[in-house]
């Protein structure tokens, strides 16, 4: 009990719970101070982000959220395995929260790990309604550390969610702060010859799209813990410890690079699953994914914590220090990356189809199999109207090398210095969670969009016109992520884990995000134990706004209310 409570005070902000395992959370309109800038936003027990809830594996929670919001709210618990009526996605598990009203989530607590918490309504996450839960195991870690700290990342927008859902409809390039100028196509004409630079120059402008189309949503301040870089969030040490940092990726749409100049971090950790230990210089964290890192630093000095965005658009910053008022050196923002017809995918022929007009089932009938190299030739591609398209018709030519990054340079990351940078497929389980067996089906997901039109789907079907994918309890599913876009997507799917094939078999890391760069196709694995309705979408907050969102549905099962859930979930509820 004492050691419950110690808990409780550690995690801060929590209100008092009446016993050991029940907690207390209000939503409230909340004051976000990024140190650029002051704006009105959501959080839990009067800020942003809202407590750490920390839980211990084996225990059952209850959690009494009240809502003192003007508007309907909810609750998901990020990665966590739970009844699917608690997972808190409106219009999928239950109506929501209402304005004044309090609902009890009750659940046991199953895993151990990192993991976190956000509204699943609107456009409340980005705005700030988020927060962390640390799961302390039963047994004894596999690895040793001193202390930890939480490290909660998030890309704090000035403008309101709804406002940048605006801007994007009008103009998909409206936060792109990095597009090429005059003096751009002058260097780059010194550099590859003036027609090789307006012959690449016409393709990209054909195609509706441009090489520096990698982050949505630029002008952003990183956070770390809700300061931004000039409030430096610092964590403490004294000189030998070992420290465990929980990374925990909550922006609406940025990924980070992250690195501690000066300190090799060891890796033991992904989505709050063991894997085995990776030393490296470098990681790159997917919007919802979450990372354990341990450091160990033996002298006395401050070290910066420095999460660059993959487009260079922005940082947060952090420091590490044995005193409170030390800095390090913060690192330069590496030179913005820009997308290459490599990136695009080797294997494209559009055609003139556009596939925002078909269907599922046409697609499911198209064959993609007969697209070559030469298709690729600048002459086809100037002579094709992307204008009206999906990007629906590549064939990516079976799974990358490595799942995380693009073919071309554009997206693939270095390590600063030339240290070692995290690939997927450095990560192995640490222990298998379930036993390999062969998948019983394949189901084919094609991640497509329209970036002019800055429409979002999967096999060139938004969300509202699509039918549920139905899987039946007990089977063994294999996904197969297509992304014919020019985004890089992370992938989520409710309730069940996703076996992230890395080409290890057993060993394949478990993971509840799945990020999947442009033109690669990545597959995962799951086991279909958890009977229910659950949500699969992407994790960035305007692309799931925007239509790449499916509704899963597990027939059959113990005890399988399916039927009497959606029936409960479709009144009143929210999409």
């Amino acid at each position: 009990m004492i050691k419950h409570w110690m808990a409780v005070l550690v995690g801060g902000m929590l209100s008092f719970a009446a016993n050991a395992g029940e907690y207390n959370l209000t939503v409230d309109r909340v004051q976000i101070d990024t140190g650029d800038f002051v704006k009105e936003g959501i959080g839990y027990n009067g800020a942003s982000p809202g407590p750490v809830l920390r839980f211990k594996e084996g225990e059952e929670v209850t959690i009494n959220v009240t809502n003192n919001l003007d508007e309907m709210t909810s609750i998901h618990w990020h990665g966590l395995i739970l009844p699917y009526q608690q997972d808190g996605v409106p219009g999928i598990s239950y109506p929501g929260i209402k304005p004044g009203e309090t609902f009890t989530y009750n659940f046991p607590i199953v895993q151990a790990g990192t993991y976190w918490f956000h509204s699943h309504s609107g456009f409340q996450e980005p705005n700030g309604a988020y927060g962390a839960i640390v799961i302390e195991p039963e047994g004894r870690e596999p690895f040793r550390y001193d202390r930890e700290y939480v490290v909660q990342l998030t890309d704090k927008h000035p403008h309101s969610g709804d406002r940048v859902m605006r801007n994007l409809k009008m103009s998909a390039d409206y936060y792109n702060r990095q597009q090429q100028t005059l003096g751009d196509f002058i260097e780059e004409s010194g550099e590859k010859g003036f027609m090789e630079t307006l012959k690449d120059r016409m393709m990209w402008g054909d195609m509706r799209m441009m090489k520096a189309d990698i982050e949505d949503v630029q002008g952003f301040t990183g956070l770390i813990n809700g300061k931004g870089p000039e409030q430096n969030w610092t964590g403490l040490f004294e000189p030998g410890d070992r420290i465990r940092l929980r990374f925990i990726n909550s922006s609406a749409m940025t990924y980070f690079d992250i690195r501690i100049p000066g300190l090799e971090m060891t890796v033991v950790q992904a989505d709050g699953n063991n894997v085995q230990p990776v030393n490296v210089d470098e990681f790159r964290i997917g919007v919802a994914e979450t990372y354990d890192v341990i450091v160990r630093i033996k002298d006395e000095k401050a070290y910066t914590i420095f999460a660059e965005s993959m487009g260079r658009s922005g940082y947060a910053r952090g420091t590490l220090a044995p005193r409170e008022g030390m800095t390090a050196e913060v690192p330069e923002l590496r030179e913005e990356p820009l997308l290459t017809m490599a990136d695009m995918g080797g294997h494209m022929d559009h055609g003139s189809m556009d596939h925002g007009s078909m269907g599922e089932d046409d697609m499911a009938g198209m064959d993609h199999g007969d697209m070559s190299q030469d298709d690729m030739s600048g002459d086809a591609m100037a002579g094709m109207d992307h204008s009206g398209m999906d990007h629906g018709s590549m064939d990516m030519g079976g799974a990358s090398d490595d799942p995380f990054y693009a073919k071309g340079s554009g997206l693939k990351p270095t390590a600063a210095n030339g240290g070692k940078f995290l690939s997927y497929a450095d990560l192995k389980a640490q222990n298998p969670l379930y036993e390999h067996r062969e998948p019983t089906r394949e189901i084919e997901m094609r991640l497509t969009g329209n970036m002019e039109r800055y429409e979002w789907s999967i096999n060139g079907v938004k969300f509202e016109d699509a039918d549920p994918v139905v899987l039946q309890y007990g089977e063994r599913v294999r996904f197969k992520f297509v992304n014919e876009t020019m985004m890089t997507h992370p992938m989520h799917l409710h309730g069940m884990w996703s076996i992230l094939d890395v080409g290890e078999g057993k060993w394949n890391p478990i993971k509840h995000v799945v990020s999947v760069s442009p033109a690669t196709t990545v597959y995962m694995e799951t086991e279909v134990d958890a009977p229910g309705q659950w949500a699969f979408h992407c994790h960035l907050s305007y692309h799931a706004a925007s239509g790449m969102f499916r509704k899963i549905v597990v027939e059959g099962g113990p005890d399988s209310t399916v039927a009497e859930g959606t029936q409960n979930a479709q009144q009143g509820g929210e999409s």
